[in-house]
């Protein structure tokens, strides 16, 4: 696992504490372009009331915003938990070229626990993705919140 990866990892992971300190589900994502980070978010559904505003979804946005393009060539996506099908799909029409992401879901993702948009041959694009990135942190975030739930 390379030390790049772990950094913009540890990064994301900044963002999906802040997700868990306003009571999101604790996801957080940046976006990496020749070395900086463009785009940075985290799950922000219930603050907005917008079911589309997960991280990956705010972080693409400021990027495309940062890069003055709809087209992320050459950017990669750190993710804390493996893209929905929408986030997904946003990274495919973005030309996202790389994913990494920390846990797998195994309810809703969509680069090969469910589904695998991700790299899926029918599709004009295909994103390489490498997972299991700090995945203890970003797995053990995630129950201490569900957890926290259930308990209430």
């Amino acid at each position: 696992m390379s030390t790049i990866d772990k950094i913009y990892m540890s990064e994301a992971l900044k963002e999906a504490r802040k997700a868990f300190e306003a009571d999101e589900v604790p996801v957080g994502a940046v976006v990496v372009h020749k070395g900086r980070i463009i785009g940075r978010a985290h799950n922000q559904i219930k603050l907005l009331k917008d079911p589309t505003a997960h991280a990956e979804m705010i972080a693409l946005t400021q990027a495309a915003s940062y890069l003055n393009n709809e087209r992320l060539l050459d950017t990669t996506v750190y993710a804390t938990i493996e893209p929905c099908p929408m986030c997904a799909g946003a990274m495919i029409l973005g030309r996202v070229k790389r994913l990494v992401y920390g846990a797998d879901d195994p309810k809703a993702g969509a680069a090969g626990s469910v589904v695998n948009i991700a790299h899926n041959k029918k599709l004009n694009h295909r994103i390489e993705f490498k997972r299991g990135v700090l995945e203890e942190e970003c797995a053990g975030l995630l129950k201490d919140f569900f957890r926290k739930k259930r308990v209430k």
